[in-house]
């Protein structure tokens, strides 16, 4: 599975903050690893929080997985690793949603997974 992370200025930790979000990526996302090619990670800053009006940290992970739209979630914080675990947490319910959309309710493949080879 490949991770790219992507960090504005507002961000501080360069290097080692990448290093960081793919170990963390690459770990939290291990069951997925055949069905996920590539997660984009993107890190900014944010001028004012809903919840707190504050400054915060945001995370947005997209993630492409093998033939499939691709998914993106976001999450606001007020630190940059709990924007980061939060976004996860809402990649893997997503991933799993659009995985569960492959499989009718007796776990065999459904037709919305298949490509319909009369069309090609």
């Amino acid at each position: 599975m490949q991770v790219q992370v992507h960090a504005d200025d507002s961000i501080q930790g360069g290097d080692s903050l990448a290093q960081w979000a793919q170990e963390e990526i690459n770990t939290r996302l291990a069951r997925l690893k055949d069905y996920v090619q590539r997660v984009e990670v993107y890190l900014t800053g944010v001028d004012a929080l809903k919840s707190t009006g504050g400054p915060g940290k945001r995370c947005v992970l997209e993630t492409r997985a093998n033939g499939r739209p691709p998914i993106a979630v976001n999450a606001e914080a007020e630190k940059v690793h709990e924007a980061f675990a939060v976004a996860v947490d809402k990649l893997l319910r997503a991933v799993d949603t659009d995985l569960g959309k492959l499989k009718d309710k007796n776990g065999r493949e459904s037709v919305r997974g298949v490509e319909d080879p009369a069309v090609g």
